[in-house]
């Protein structure tokens, strides 16, 4: 378990107990015909496959996410246009996965009270995310439970959550069954913390750190704290689109959120990963480490640390792909290869580094 994360309240291991009791409870579903989805549990990605001769080759790829302990920086900072991009981030991210393409998102905003201002800004956050995903928004709910929520401060409480669709050619899928030894990973990069692990991000900055929102830390380069945690999730969209329709064979795709470079082993089978080259960091990295004493293997266990996307594929077709996602992407680089070893991620300067359930049990 991650101790500093364990210690801001987030408790992964319980988590992974928590989802596995989830998943045993929706195993027992009886629909009375055959099953649709695809075996693809604890990928980014559910797909169905259309039922009976409608479209035999077409799959339905579904993803639901929120912004999570992001919404408290948003309340706390009163600042809320940019916080609708990282719900469409978080979801159309994770529909690309599989190799779909993201055509809608439906929202769900539960507030404390309907503030037309703030939601308005929401709104407005939401509606440029799906503009830079290419996708629509062609309906949601807005839901006031000022007995569920009480915002930082109150009467801001809000919670935001999308449920994105795409399709995807059956044949096209990417499972992460091609990924092999030898195959080479590209990084895309991060715009800084993005939407995961702000709970240990507040807990070193704000509480450990005693910074408030509105400082400007040398190592932020002039940006303030709220500037530099409401920083909006990248949108990967556009370049793994450009990408899958190339002549480069995809072999699998990464969204590194929740259990930072963990996340890779929710791809492939029986392979490991070495990350030779990471990207570099953004220096908000460095001020949550410093002041909130989190030991280098946890930041890579919790956060992006500067690379918000993975392309796996063969080694002779990297120059070509890192090439095509640097138009979209500047900075996109190698970061490192496939190997023989199991489920064992290998990170720079910490030798095998791989804990039991790092990978963050979060999908089903």
């Amino acid at each position: 378990m991650s101790d500093a994360y364990a210690a801001a309240g987030v408790d992964t291991h319980q988590a992974d107990q928590g989802v596995a009791a989830i998943v045993a409870a929706l195993m027992q579903i009886e629909t009375g015909r055959e099953r649709l989805a695809l075996p693809l549990s604890g990928h980014y990605a559910s797909v169905l496959r259309m039922p009976g001769a409608l479209a035999p080759n077409l799959g339905i790829a579904l993803a639901t996410d929120s912004v999570g302990s992001k919404v408290i920086i948003a309340e706390q900072a009163r600042r809320f246009d940019t916080i609708g991009i990282d719900c469409v981030a978080m979801n159309v991210n994770d529909l690309i996965c599989v190799g779909a393409q993201p055509l809608a998102l439906l929202d769900y905003v539960a507030v404390e009270r309907a503030e037309p201002e703030q939601l308005a800004a929401i709104g407005r956050g939401l509606a440029l995310g799906a503009s830079q995903a290419g996708v629509e928004v062609p309906g949601g709910e807005v839901c006031q439970v000022p007995e569920v929520l009480r915002g930082h401060p109150s009467p801001y409480g809000f919670d935001l959550v999308g449920s994105a669709f795409g399709v995807v050619s059956l044949d096209r899928l990417i499972d992460g069954s091609a990924v092999a030894p030898g195959d080479v990973m590209i990084g895309l990069p991060a715009s800084g913390v993005h939407s995961n692990g702000l709970t240990l991000a507040r807990r070193a900055l704000l509480d450990d750190g005693q910074l408030s929102l509105d400082q400007r830390p040398d190592l932020l380069s002039g940006q303030t704290v709220a500037d530099a945690l409401l920083e909006p999730t990248v949108i990967y969209v556009r370049a793994i689109l450009a990408l899958l329709a190339s002549e480069i064979a995809v072999h699998g795709l990464a969204h590194i959120t929740g259990g930072g470079l963990m996340n890779l082993r929710r791809i492939g089978s029986g392979v490991g990963y070495t990350i030779s080259t990471p990207l570099p960091s953004p220096t908000i990295f460095e001020l949550i480490a410093t002041l909130g004493k989190v030991s280098a293997p946890e930041m890579w266990e919790v956060f992006n640390m500067g690379c918000g996307f993975v392309v796996m594929v063969a080694a002779e077709q990297a120059p070509a792909a890192v090439e095509l996602l640097a138009r979209f992407h500047p900075g996109s680089a190698v970061i490192g290869h496939i190997t023989a070893q199991a489920d064992v991620i290998d990170l720079p300067g910490m030798g095998i580094h791989a804990p039991a359930g790092s990978d963050r049990l979060t999908r089903y």
